[in-house]
């Protein structure tokens, strides 16, 4: 049985683990690696994220994957974190689309509406 003490130090710990994923600085790039985003060709658009980031040396710029994301219709499926900003979710991706996010979102501020999940709606 563990202490009251060692308990609180196990939750501190918790805590400390929790607040380095949501206290990121910089731009978090994330893409769905499930299944469903595999087989729709997330591994190009991953693979086009990541050669754009480096061809152009960004800075606090992380590109990840995640499983699913939940809309697998719609995949390739590419969300954006960038500091100050809310999630921008692009949708049916490809690695020319991918470039084009880099150039415009990440490097020039500018969502590209027309590939996200809001103008697919419409």
């Amino acid at each position: 049985m563990k202490s009251l003490q060692e308990l609180e130090q196990i939750r501190q710990q918790a805590l400390e683990k929790v607040s380095i994923r949501t206290d990121r600085k910089g731009t978090r790039i994330v893409v769905g690696m499930a299944t469903c985003g595999i087989t729709a060709g997330a591994r190009p658009v991953l693979m086009g994220l990541l050669g754009e980031v480096q061809k152009r040396k960004l800075q606090d710029v992380v590109v990840t994957q995640t499983g699913c994301i939940g809309v697998c219709r719609l995949e390739p499926i590419v969300e954006v974190y960038k500091e100050g900003e809310g999630k921008t979710t692009y949708v049916e991706m490809t690695p020319e689309k991918a470039q084009r996010v880099i150039l415009e979102h990440i490097v020039n501020g500018k969502v590209v509406d027309e590939f996200t999940i809001g103008a697919y709606e419409k």
